[in-house]
């Protein structure tokens, strides 16, 4: 049986959506394996000149079975 761990993240950009979105998962991919599905939740603007992108995602993330 699998199990599959959802973690959040913010991802953040100047360029786009679309590449915050990017930015999250680049940063999930340097500490976490078995990566499955990536679900954007939001995005949005934020800053006081509304300049950056924002995204806020959701990475599933299959749980591995420890040998004994």
């Amino acid at each position: 049986m699998a199990v599959v761990k959802i973690i959040e993240l913010v991802g953040s950009s100047k360029t786009s959506s679309d590449d915050a979105v990017q930015q999250a998962l680049a940063e999930a991919k340097q500490t976490l394996r078995n990566i499955k599905a990536v679900d954007v939740v939001s995005t949005g603007l934020r800053g006081d000149e509304l300049d950056e992108w924002r995204a806020h995602v959701r990475v599933a993330i299959l749980i591995e079975r420890v040998s004994e």
